[in-house]
């Protein structure tokens, strides 16, 4: 069986798989969080810096994550 199996490549799309269809959602979920869940805002309203700071690296890494695969894909990539 294991001949038929490339057990490398498969352990590699498992974790992509996990990585991707997993982790960025769930860090685009933690900026989500971050900048608006509960108790975001301080006593006057406004969200702290930290929260936005936080928040801010949460969305870019997901913005660049979503354009490297797009980018990745329009050139050809598979």
């Amino acid at each position: 069986m294991s001949e038929y199996i490339e057990w490398s490549a498969l352990g590699n799309v498992l974790l992509f798989g996990i990585l991707v269809g997993a982790g960025l959602p769930a860090l685009f979920a933690l900026g989500v969080r971050t900048v608006a869940g509960p108790s975001a805002r301080d006593a006057e309203g406004n969200v702290p810096t930290g929260r936005k700071v936080l928040g801010g690296i949460c969305f870019g890494i997901t913005l660049v994550a979503v354009l490297g695969a797009v980018a990745y894909i329009a050139a050809g990539g598979h």
